[in-house]
């Protein structure tokens, strides 16, 4: 039973904190549509029209974290925890490559390092915690 409150938990802030990050994305596109506005991401329009598709990806996979959170026993959780997981070991995937890159590694150093750390400790707490269906 604490196994189950714990993956809510996670799930629930998860969730939280994807959406949040959403809509700081969505909101940054619209803030750069101002006319003499400086770009709160440093990337062109270009860049930003992606951000902002990025930004509803990520409320919608926070909402579905969130409804799994409030779930926990249905096959959805699994499946949104097991997806959750998925990604963020791709995630990880992606910044162990840019670690090992001359270009990224001199201008971040060891923050991908760290951060491929924290995603790969995140899923495998995801799968570990995921609740077991009947």
């Amino acid at each position: 039973m604490k196994r189950l409150g714990l993956y809510r938990v996670l799930m629930g802030t998860l969730g939280i904190a994807f959406s949040v990050f959403g809509l700081g994305f969505v909101a940054a596109f619209f803030l750069y549509q101002r006319p003499n506005s400086l770009p709160l991401i440093p990337t062109g329009p270009i860049g930003h029209y992606f951000v902002a598709f990025t930004g509803c990806a990520l409320i919608g996979w926070g909402s579905a974290m969130i409804g799994a959170a409030r779930e926990p026993d249905s096959s959805t959780s699994r499946t949104v925890g097991t997806a959750t997981a998925f990604v963020l070991v791709l995630m990880a995937l992606v910044r162990m490559v840019a670690w090992t890159i001359g270009d990224y590694a001199s201008w971040l150093g060891d923050v991908p390092r760290r951060e491929a750390t924290a995603l790969i400790g995140v899923a495998l707490a995801l799968v570990w915690l995921r609740p077991t269906v009947a």
